[in-house]
This record gives C-alpha cells, sequence and structure tokens, in this order.
C-alpha cells in the first residue's frame, strides 16, 4: 500500500512539475519499465540501420563518398523521432566539440516543422484551457493553422474587440514524450561519458539537464509570455524592434495568445524587395540588435531562424517566439567585451584566461601550449582578412582544435553559439556577399569610444594603452572602423570624450594623453595631424564649437571651475 501511495504521488509530481526535475523523472520512470523500453526499442531500431551503414563504408573504405548521405540520414532519423530528437539535433549542430564537422552543415538544416495535429483536438485544448470554445473566445478563428512546429501550432484570429491574433497552441501530451526522451538520453549520457575523451564527456550529464531546462522553459506558455514583455522592454526605446503584444486574459501554460504580425519571413526575398525594403538594412538591425541582447541586456533570443524573425512593411525587424532565451550574468557580459577588447588587441595569452573565465577551459588547464594555437585561428581575424571572417568558419576551425586542445563549448554558449550563427547564416540568405564584422565591429568600436559606462571606458583605455604607452594607430583604428557605419556620428562621442575628460574620473586619461603628446622625447604632431585628417569631415569648427559649449554646460560652472586648475597641473 505504501508503494502504491509513493507511486502515486510521483506521478503525480511529475505530472504537475512545470520545470525540469531531473530527479523526479528518473524516480517517475523507475516503476515503468515498460515504457522506457518499448520508446528505447524504438529509438535503436532507427539508429541500426545508421550505425550499420557507417560500419559497412567502413570496411569498404567509401567514408569519403558516402559521408554526405550518411549526414542527411541522420537528420532523417532526428526528425522521424519527434519534437525532442529535432530540438537535439538543432541543439548538437552547434556544438563542433560532440558532433562530427562533416554533420553539421546537415543539421543546421533541421527547421521545427512537423505535420499539424487534428484541429478538433487543437480546439479541445483552447476550449479545455480558457473555459470556452474556440468560437465563443474569438470573433473569427482559422479553420486550419497557419503554421507548425514541433511543438505546437499556430491560428490566425480575431479578438471581439477588434484586434488581430495569433493563437498558439501546444501539442497534446508533449510533456510526457519529453520526458521520457530525457530520462533515455541522461541514462545514455551516464554510461557513455567514462568513454569519451575528458573534453567530451566531463559534462555530459549536465548538458543533457541545461538541455531539458530549456526545454521545459520552452513548453511553458507562460513562461514564454514574460520573455516577450522583459525582451519589449529591453528594446522599447528602439523604433527599429517590434515585439507582439501578449494577451494574458486568453493565455495559459498550453496556449498563447499574441499580436498578430502583419509581415513576411526575411527569406522571402521577393517580398521584402516588393514592399521596396533594403535587405541590407534588416541585416545590420537583425545583427545589432543580437549583439545588443548578448553585450548590453545580456537577455537574448536563442533561436532566431527564420520562421522567428519577420520584416514589416514599415522596416521594423518583428521578433516572434520566445520560448527559447537565456540570461548572461553580468561578469559574463563583462569578459565577453574583455574578449573582444584582447582579440582586438592581438593578447592571446589573455584571451586564453578569458576562454578559463567563460568557461571554455577549466581553472586547471595549462594555457601556455594554447596560446599559439589561438593565434593560429584568431591571428588573421584583424587584419588584412577581416572581410572573410564569419561566424561558420571559426566554428570549423575551433572544432579542429577540440581534439587537440582540452577546449569544451558550455552549455550556455551552446545557445549564444547557435543565435550568433544562425543570424549569420539568415543574414547571408537576404545578402551573400554580408560580412559580420562590417556591422560587428563598427558597433562594438562604437561602444568602446561613447563609454557609456565605467567599465566600458576602462576597457577602450586598455585599448588604447600597452606597457603604459598610447597606441595612435588603435585609436586610428577604432575610429576608422567607427565610421565604417555610414550612420555613426563622430561628434557625440566626441562630446562625451570631453565631458569624461573634464570629469574627476577622467584625471587619469588627461595625464596619460598629455603625457602621450610628448613621449619618447618628441611631440607627436605626425599622430595628431593623422588623426585630424580621418575626424575633420565631421568635426566642422562650428560644429565643434556648438558641442564644446554643451558639455561645459551640462558640467556646470562650478565643476569647470574646479577641474580647469587640475587640468592644467596635469
Amino acid at each position: 500500500m505504501a508503494q502504491q501511495t509513493f507511486r502515486t504521488r510521483t506521478q503525480d509530481n511529475l505530472g504537475a512539475t512545470k520545470k525540469y526535475d531531473a530527479e523526479a523523472i528518473r524516480r517517475y520512470y523507475r516503476f515503468r519499465p515498460w515504457k522506457v523500453i518499448g520508446r528505447a526499442i524504438k529509438i535503436f531500431w532507427f539508429f541500426t540501420g545508421f550505425v550499420l551503414g557507417m560500419w559497412q563504408d567502413s570496411r569498404q573504405h567509401q567514408q569519403s563518398e558516402h559521408k554526405s548521405q550518411r549526414a542527411e540520414q541522420l537528420r532523417k532519423i532526428l526528425t522521424a523521432l519527434g519534437p525532442t530528437a529535432i530540438k537535439v539535433g538543432q541543439a548538437l549542430s552547434t556544438r563542433p566539440d560532440l558532433i562530427r564537422k562533416d554533420f553539421l552543415e546537415e543539421l543546421v538544416k533541421l527547421q521545427d516543422s512537423l505535420p499539424p495535429f487534428p484541429n478538433e483536438i487543437a480546439f479541445r485544448i483552447i476550449e479545455s484551457q480558457l473555459g470556452k470554445p474556440a468560437r465563443e473566445l474569438y470573433s473569427e478563428i482559422s479553420e486550419n493553422p497557419v503554421a507548425a512546429a514541433s511543438l505546437g501550432q499556430v491560428y490566425k484570429a480575431k479578438l471581439h474587440t477588434g484586434e488581430d491574433v495569433a493563437v498558439k497552441v501546444q501539442r497534446p501530451n508533449l510533456r510526457p514524450i519529453i520526458t521520457l526522451d530525457l530520462y533515455l538520453m541522461r541514462w545514455a549520457a551516464g554510461w557513455i561519458a567514462p568513454w569519451l575523451p575528458l573534453n567530451l564527456g566531463h559534462d555530459l550529464t549536465l548538458i543533457v539537464d541545461e538541455f531539458g531546462i530549456k526545454l521545459f522553459e520552452e513548453i511553458d506558455y507562460i513562461n514564454e509570455g514574460r520573455n516577450a514583455e522583459k525582451f519589449a522592454v529591453n528594446f522599447s526605446n528602439s523604433p527599429q524592434i517590434k515585439v507582439p503584444d501578449i494577451y494574458w486574459r486568453y493565455s495559459t501554460n498550453s496556449v498563447l495568445t499574441l499580436e498578430w504580425i502583419n509581415g513576411f519571413k526575411l527569406t522571402d526575398t521577393v517580398q521584402v524587395k516588393a514592399a521596396g525594403l533594403d535587405s541590407d538594412t534588416l541585416v545590420r538591425i537583425g545583427v545589432e540588435s543580437g549583439l545588443q541582447q548578448l553585450l548590453e541586456f545580456g537577455f537574448f533570443h536563442a533561436d532566431p531562424h527564420p520562421g522567428n524573425l519577420f520584416a514589416m512593411p514599415d522596416g521594423r525587424l518583428a521578433y516572434i517566439d520566445f520560448g527559447m532565451m537565456d540570461q548572461l550574468e553580468e561578469n559574463t557580459k563583462e569578459t565577453l567585451v574583455d574578449s573582444v577588447v584582447h582579440l582586438i588587441d592581438k593578447n592571446y595569452i589573455a584571451l586564453a584566461e578569458d576562454f578559463v573565465k567563460l568557461g571554455f577551459l577549466t581553472p586547471e588547464t595549462d594555457i601556455w601550449p594554447i596560446v599559439p594555437a589561438l593565434e593560429t585561428v584568431l591571428g588573421d581575424i584583424i587584419g588584412e582578412s577581416v572581410g572573410n571572417f564569419n561566424f561558420k568558419t571559426i566554428t570549423d576551425r575551433f572544432s579542429e582544435l577540440m581534439y587537440d586542445y582540452p577546449f569544451r563549448v558550455p552549455a550556455k554558449f551552446a545557445l549564444i553559439i547557435r543565435s550568433l550563427v544562425t543570424q549569420e547564416g539568415l543574414a547571408l540568405t537576404l545578402n551573400p556577399d554580408f560580412k559580420i564584422v562590417e556591422i560587428a565591429y563598427p558597433y562594438v568600436a562604437r561602444r568602446l569610444l561613447t563609454g557609456e559606462s565605467a567599465q566600458l571606458r576602462r576597457r577602450l583605455i586598455e585599448v588604447l594603452f600597452k606597457n603604459g604607452k598610447f597606441q595612435w594607430e588603435r585609436l586610428e583604428n577604432l575610429i576608422a572602423i567607427a565610421r565604417a557605419d555610414k550612420s555613426f556620428d563622430l561628434l557625440p562621442t566626441a562630446q562625451l570624450g570631453l565631458q569624461y575628460l573634464l570629469s574627476e574620473e577622467g584625471k587619469f586619461l588627461r595625464h596619460k594623453l598629455l603625457v602621450a603628446l610628448t613621449e619618447d622625447e618628441r611631440l607627436h604632431t605626425e599622430e595628431v595631424r593623422r588623426l585630424w585628417n580621418l575626424v575633420k569631415e565631421d568635426l566642422q569648427p562650428n560644429r565643434i564649437f556648438n558641442a564644446a559649449l554643451v558639455a561645459l554646460a551640462e558640467f556646470g560652472s562650478e565643476g569647470a571651475a574646479a577641474i580647469l586648475p587640475a587640468f592644467s597641473r596635469s
């Protein structure tokens, strides 16, 4: 009797839980071996043909000839196994430390698309979740879904108050399917990990757990709605980004009603052109918003595939589907900016230390043998070949290092890589000549030059000074890179710089600049002349005068009176 009570309680807990709990799932399926065995046999059957094909290729020395065929076969198997397997395939497509290079290209083709489930089931779910039939809740609703994915499908509807909405309905019995697959994945990870190299198997169960956490979050539509609202707040001052409103009265954990977006997929180049939109502008908006998510807000959309990004007729970029999001801690954001600074600085020792802080290398790793490898992989990113850089190239090159050095991709960064690679692929669809650094570098340079925070100003100083000496060429490069973005106006940056120099915080930099002008026992007039030639078009005398007046006015007469003697002493 006690055992029966325990089993019932375990089942109830598993059914009620909204968050991933590996231990609760393990307890539940320990008493249901027939379910585990049945699913395991199905998975085993699907993969037997794949493994036998790989073995036969190896035996006949035909791996090279058949590698594209096997990669395609793997993609089809994952698609046939259902939503969890599709999500696994998408996640693995960003894991060069876990998947061979020749499989990556095929896995990135996986899309969240499955045949829709019956409409009568979808409408029953809406009624059971919202308490009324769909025809009463909405004045209009489409007979069939307008889109179907691995986790749900979407209907177009109209509220009685007149607003056009999208009604997202979750597939039935999704949680039992996912929990069973996650249980089997975690069990397999525990068996496989000890047989893998350290950098591949050290946290295999943790990777499964991270995947499970994100998957459970994705099937909780209340969580998705909150994510959308948080994302909207972050971009509230950006007129180029649109986030749909959530209608909470018509939303539950399994049904989500949100504002209908009148737009078209970014990959529909015909409609983009017909609407008179500039594809390069859309690419810039998408990449810069992605950089803002990572480096400013720390809250990023981890699944920006073509079905989740829409171009609107008015030129705005609309994000939809906020199920897969993640949050970066402040110290992680700062370390990411550090790594960009060290990359610009070509300081590969510091960059290796950044990789340790970010979790790509363990704290016990001896970084000295790795530094030359980093220089080999990253050494030509800033230089003559910068225009040829892309994330896919760097991912491929890193995948070769994974087996020679103890690099690993932390689970959180697998989502970041997925986001960046997906955005880059989307941009290349719109513009085959697109180079992400042409947007990313100006963005980072602008952020360093404007220095909105003390941390960014500190990193700018780190870039501009090396071994105590001012690096004139780096300042020239930063300005040149920032001005590559035609919308960048140097004058507000100069105004901010003047305000900073006049502040107490800028006392150190004032002193350093005066020393820089006279170091090596000479006046650096040539360097100043080059800088002036670089910026003189942006800094017309009348504009400089007005900006100086504004800077002094904002600083205040008392502050100026107090700082001028200090400036003269510097």
